[in-house]
């Protein structure tokens, strides 16, 4: 049901979007430090959102595909913290900033169903980093897969797994046939 909450924001936010976007690999639909002026859910490819680090390195904190908000935390934020780094042919709907606050201000639906999405978002960070508190590849699957109701992704899909629980393709693989052999 949670998932139908979020959807059903996703459509009234697709249907309120005042311009569509197309964005090629490689390239930044925002830098860090950018001020925000609109908000985005990505219709189909791939955005990452990365922040660059005091030491040089590169942390992704989201990765927005179909049907996903971009940034949720930057409608309340003058700037970026982040850069949006388009991972793959991609495909948006952008809401001015100021349009989307005045619907959040005006439309207690649109109000409600927003605040219902943030409520999902906070839920999946916070499984997130349960997951990532385990301690061995195989505690971090099973949190995966508990989270994924045990769904098993589809072929050619693992290596984002790893990314998701944090491990190397490698170490999820070794797990993956260490469990191949018990079962």
């Amino acid at each position: 049901m949670i998932s139908i909450m979020s959807e059903d924001f996703i459509e009234r936010f697709i249907a309120l979007a005042e311009k569509r976007r197309t964005c090629d690999p490689g390239s930044l639909l925002f830098h860090q430090g950018d001020r925000v002026r609109a908000v985005f859910v990505v219709e189909e490819g791939l955005v990452e959102l990365t922040r660059q680090q005091e030491d040089g390195t590169a942390i992704t904190l989201q990765r927005a595909t179909g049907h996903t908000v971009l940034a949720e935390a930057s409608v309340y934020s003058e700037a970026y913290h982040c850069a949006g780094l388009v991972g793959a042919p991609t495909r948006l709907f952008e809401l001015p900033k100021t349009s989307f606050l005045a619907y959040i201000q005006k439309d207690a639906g649109f109000s409600s169903l927003w605040a219902k999405h943030l409520a999902r978002e906070v839920q999946s960070a916070r499984h997130r980093s349960e997951v990532l508190s385990r301690k061995t590849v195989g505690a971090r699957l099973d949190g995966w897969l508990a989270w994924h109701g045990s769904t098993v992704p589809a072929k050619g899909q693992w290596k984002t797994v790893a990314q998701q629980i944090g491990v190397s393709p490698e170490a999820l693989y070794r797990e993956l046939a260490k469990r191949r052999q018990i079962l």
